[in-house]
């Protein structure tokens, strides 16, 4: 089968082979954030919105809820700094970003860039995508984008912007209490405060963690931290806002998200994040198929994959999400926080290398890479017929082509490994026979992985496993990645 897609030779070679921003408008005059501003008292004081180098306002713990800061740390100071303190530049953000937040304020609202891109920003990181929020309510964000926005969720709706083929995410302090529950518990604000602060700090309480509850004003070029997020990036630490058992039974999926980030940021847990991260796995069982589809995908095709399943292994999340890959750790004794490696995490990490949030793989790739390992498991092959099979893919079946290639290469395989065995001497006509036979095979293992019978069978070789009937890839790509694994035996003859 003739790989032509670029895509699809690029999955073949790097999977399985190895392993101006516009200009800005006019300032206008901002709206408040929650109610008609009052007339100003004259003060001493500076304003907390007009102060031009770091301030430091009144300490969360008091205008602050109680557990404000997570893990039973001390309430943070409240704080807003000066974006060039961290060299944050406008051409940073890009174009499509700005044409919202410019559509948004040109018509009187306040606009923030909010969350994980913030976090990145400050880390010189390239971020994923850019969140906005912002004083105008979800109607009047669709209204000022008549015919390229859409309002989605339930629990907690936002607004998809569609700018250049991106999507920007907008959500509204209007709606924020809409994704409440009801047993949290806020103080009233400081007299310390403005009413500006206590609505930003307030929306900031309703996110997962410190490092993602930060505030960027580009315009003021302010940057609002109510919670420690910017120490927590000094401290390499990923920290719940509120207590992690209570932010985690709110919200099973931000343990997902807790992996995730951990692991591209190569961050570390506290101790209490780390223990509820741990006892409260089961959880993720509760989550839509959908969504566990989406929080592996973020996992593995964005350049942390390796790193991630190392983290989903540790905390006993792997059993939950990826049973066939979990019994291969066990299955191969593998520790918890064994720092050694074994073939599924080399392939990975040979992927990662390719990989970025900015630059992430089709989901049929990792996909197929966890097939070409299972099916390696099950029928360990001679480092030449996997060599060859990937070869075959990455030429689009030119299999004499693929066999020169294979017996060119001289570097030594890892003899760690047991999914491959001792080179032999191979005719071409045994080698295109085993070629064929690994394909079969990673087609049984692709099928398997997505059926609930087996996965149940993977779970059992698990010492103490728990029950469950996840599969790890959407029926949606299974007749996509079997027609990419099916052998075209017209095709690939010698």
């Amino acid at each position: 089968m003739a790989l032509r897609s670029p895509k699809l030779r690029f999955a073949a070679a790097a999977g399985l082979g190895a392993l101006s921003r516009p200009i800005r408008v006019a300032p206008s005059p901002l709206a408040a954030l929650a109610a008609p501003r009052r007339r100003r008292r004259r003060s001493s004081s500076p304003s907390p919105e007009r102060s031009g180098s770091e301030l430091s306002t009144a300490p969360a713990t008091a205008g602050g809820a109680p557990g404000a800061g997570g893990d039973g740390a001390e309430a943070p100071e409240w704080k807003k700094l000066s974006a060039k303190r961290f060299g944050i530049k406008d051409s940073m953000i890009p174009d499509e970003a700005w044409n919202v937040l410019h559509r948004l304020r040109s018509r009187g609202y306040d606009v923030y860039l909010v969350g994980g891109c913030v976090r990145d920003l400050i880390m010189k990181k390239t971020p994923k995508d850019f969140d906005i929020i912002t004083t105008a309510d979800l109607r009047q964000v669709k209204d000022t984008f008549s015919g390229s926005a859409v309002i989605i969720g339930r629990r907690f709706p936002i607004c998809h912007v569609y700018e250049n083929n991106s999507i920007i995410e907008v959500s509204s302090f209007n709606t924020y209490a809409r994704g409440l529950t009801s047993n949290r518990i806020y103080t009233p604000k400081s007299p310390h405060c403005s009413k500006n602060d206590y609505i930003r700090w307030k929306n900031c309480q309703g996110r997962d963690f410190t490092i993602n509850g930060l505030m960027f004003n580009p315009y003021a070029e302010k940057i609002y931290d109510y919670f420690g997020g910017i120490e927590d990036i000094k401290k390499a630490k990923v920290r719940t806002v509120i207590p992690a058992g209570t932010s985690f039974q709110e919200d099973c999926a931000r343990i997902l998200r807790a992996i995730r980030i951990a692991a591209r940021l190569q961050f570390n847990f506290p101790k209490e994040t780390a223990y509820h991260v741990r006892t409260l796995a089961c959880s993720v069982a509760r989550l839509d198929k959908g969504r566990i589809l989406m929080e592996i995908n973020y996992m593995l095709a964005y350049g942390s994959a390796e790193a991630s399943i190392r983290l989903l292994w540790r905390f006993g999340l792997l059993e939950y999400l990826l049973p066939f890959q979990a019994a291969y750790f066990s299955s191969t004794h593998f520790k918890r926080k064994d720092k050694g490696t074994n073939m599924l995490l080399v392939l990975f990490s040979k992927l990662d290398n390719f990989l970025a949030p900015n630059r992430p793989c089709h989901n049929s790739l990792w996909i197929s890479i966890l097939a070409l390992h299972e099916a390696l498991v099950r029928q360990p092959c001679d480092p030449l017929v996997v060599a060859t099979f990937a070869l075959a893919l990455y030429l689009g079946g030119d299999m004499p082509l693929a066999v020169d290639i294979a017996k060119s290469i001289n570097r030594q395989h890892d003899a760690r490994f047991s999914e491959l065995l001792e080179p032999q001497v191979w005719n071409d006509k045994h080698l295109l026979a085993d070629v064929q036979s690994l394909a079969v095979s990673m087609r049984r293992a692709l099928t398997e992985m997505t059926d609930e019978y087996y996965v149940a069978n993977a779970m059992e070789k698990i010492p103490q496993a728990p029950s469950s009937d996840l599969v790890s890839t959407s029926y949606f790509c299974l007749p996509f990645l079997v027609d990419i694994f099916s052998i075209s035996w017209n095709s690939w003859r010698l």
